[in-house]
């Protein structure tokens, strides 16, 4: 069953918060994005799957432009961000981004790394950067761990914090890069929780993910990639629940049922697929 949470029906002439056209992104000679086109709705929670490689964490880091798109247009709430004279600065600040790794200061304390961009990004007062920062350690479960450093933290504690420190920069967008890939299972409970609230709260998010339980239950759209293109999009029930590409029901299969597959059988699939990108 999905989360319940509030969504907005009115009619709105308000541009999108993330809009995707003709997306490409080459590595010299590799060509990881294809073309991707798609849009992101506010409020909306959309879960972006598929197996290594497939240009799933390329295509969320183009979003901030932490990749330059070798063509194409990513707009931000209606801004080209891949225009020259755009202000990236300016964008990135509405912009959330919580990576695999935690990336947080180790002679700060949780509260002082989400003190830190507070102050120099948005010029807050160290009395309102702290009030802020303390407010959303409350938020992700840590309000009392807010004077540990990382290193006395446990790996889902700092995922925690590093939640805590990009809500405390007001983001309009949370982006998640595989925010659980680097935990221990029994640790990453704890952080789905936290974003599994932030979705019912209203707040726009892509999430790459293998976390497919997490997907099917919070995600208003899920969009599965392979070989740098989107084979298939919907919502959940379609997409994990009846996929209708037989790429996508082999990465399904292989992910929520590993111990009944058979070794290789994914890789027809996947040299079709291949096969009719290159005719």
């Amino acid at each position: 069953m999905s989360t319940v949470r509030e969504t907005t029906t009115e009619p709105t002439t308000e541009a999108p918060p993330v809009e995707i056209r003709g997306l490409h992104k080459s590595f010299g000679e590799l060509e990881v994005l294809k073309g991707i086109d798609t849009t992101v709705q506010r409020g909306e929670v959309v879960c972006v799957i598929g197996p290594s490689g497939s240009g799933k964490s390329t295509l969320l880091r183009c979003v901030n432009l932490l990749e330059q798109p070798t063509s194409g247009q990513v707009f931000i709430d209606g801004e080209d961000i891949t225009d020259p004279d755009c202000d990236i600065d300016h964008v990135r600040a509405r912009l959330g981004m919580v990576f695999q790794q935690f990336n947080l200061f180790p002679h700060l304390s949780a509260l002082e790394n989400c003190m830190l961009a507070q102050r120099t990004v948005l010029k807050r007062s160290a009395q309102e950067a702290r009030a802020t920062a303390q407010a959303n350690l409350d938020k992700v479960g840590l309000g009392d761990r807010g004077d540990s450093h990382p290193a006395k933290l446990s790996g889902g504690q700092q995922q925690r914090v590093a939640i805590a420190r990009a809500l405390s920069m007001d983001p309009e967008l949370m982006l998640f890069d595989e925010p659980t890939s680097a935990l221990d299972p029994e640790l990453v409970g704890d952080v789905l929780a936290v974003m599994r609230q932030l979705a019912t709260e209203g707040m726009t998010m892509m999430v790459v993910t293998h976390e497919m339980a997490f997907a099917r239950e919070v995600a208003d759209r899920v969009i599965f990639m392979d070989g740098g293109v989107i084979v298939e999009e919907g919502p959940p029930a379609q997409v994990i629940g009846a996929p209708q590409h037989e790429r996508t029901r082999t990465f399904l299969q292989r992910v929520l049922d590993p111990t009944n597959t058979r070794a290789g059988a994914e890789d027809a699939a996947h040299a079709a697929r291949h096969a009719d990108e290159e005719g």
